[in-house]
């Protein structure tokens, strides 16, 4: 006896609801199958079985076709592996958002620590120039009133902005409540959701991809740059060097331009 075709409703084998609520093609279970205008849908859960029996008409097409989720790409890499050029080519290619994790992060503790924080950047403000006065002030008290300065600029941070300044600062691991409210955004609201993003650099640990996994916040593709240890001091020794050759020099300047101005004052 021949069997009576099956038609797969708009979304096959993947559960219409998942995609229409939360962008994502999850697939069906032929346990959690309903029929609706001749056509078979399948479901992920029973609640979302029942939830389109309820109002079928939300979650089927209607004048187009429905449309596929956007991309969700995380790229990951070691440091120097030039994760953050490859993500800006693909999200200008793909017309997707390219999210720098820790650039994200400091932009969001900026605000009130007015300057990006952490050990390149302490080293960046180690190693500045003072500024020579025709005067030759008394160097410790201009560097205490430096500091009484920088700490009245330096707003009280909340706990969440003071983990995200430890994760900046010494690496240490954002608390799942801080991650709820940063990583959340890119799956669930606007722009985000329903253009697609590349998020450079996150996760970084086998702890925040549980976090990920745990939450139902993955990604459609996973993407490891490796690259020779060889490679990576190529690209990024040059330029370092550079940079400490540059400050040497500035300060081998202040200096003989510090002896001068106490050899003419004495005069």
């Amino acid at each position: 006896i021949k069997q009576k075709k099956r038609h797969m409703g708009d979304t096959k084998h993947f559960c219409p609801v998942s995609l229409k609520e939360h962008y994502v093609l999850h697939p069906g279970l032929q346990e959690h199958a309903a029929k609706y205008k001749e056509n078979i849908y399948y479901f992920s859960t029973s609640e979302y079985r029942d939830k389109f029996l309820k109002n079928p008409e939300e979650y089927v097409a209607h004048n187009k076709p429905i449309q596929a989720p956007p991309l969700r790409v995380c790229l990951l890499g070691t440091h120097g592996a030039g994760k953050t050029t490859c993500a800006r080519q693909i999200a200008d290619k793909l017309g997707i958002f390219h999210i720098q994790f820790e650039e994200y992060l400091q932009e969001l503790i900026l605000p009130k620590t007015r300057r990006k924080v952490g050990p390149q950047f302490d080293e960046e403000d180690d190693n500045k120039i003072p500024v020579l006065s025709e005067e030759l002030e008394d160097f410790s008290q201009m560097i205490t009133k430096t500091e009484t300065e920088k700490s009245k600029q330096e707003e009280v941070l909340t706990d969440e902005e003071e983990a995200i300044k430890a994760n900046l600062m010494d690496s240490k691991e954002l608390p799942p409540e801080v991650l709820d409210n940063i990583v959340f955004d890119w799956w669930k609201k606007e722009p985000f959701r329903s253009t697609g993003f590349i998020l450079d650099g996150f996760p970084r640990t086998a702890d925040e991809a549980q976090y990920l996994s745990e939450r139902g916040l993955c990604p459609d593709v996973a993407v490891y740059i490796q690259v020779e240890d060889s490679d990576i001091l190529e690209r990024l020794f040059p330029p370092r060097l550079k940079k400490w050759k540059d400050k040497r020099l500035k300060k081998k300047e202040y200096k003989k331009k510090l002896k001068d101005l106490k050899t003419k004052m004495r005069v």
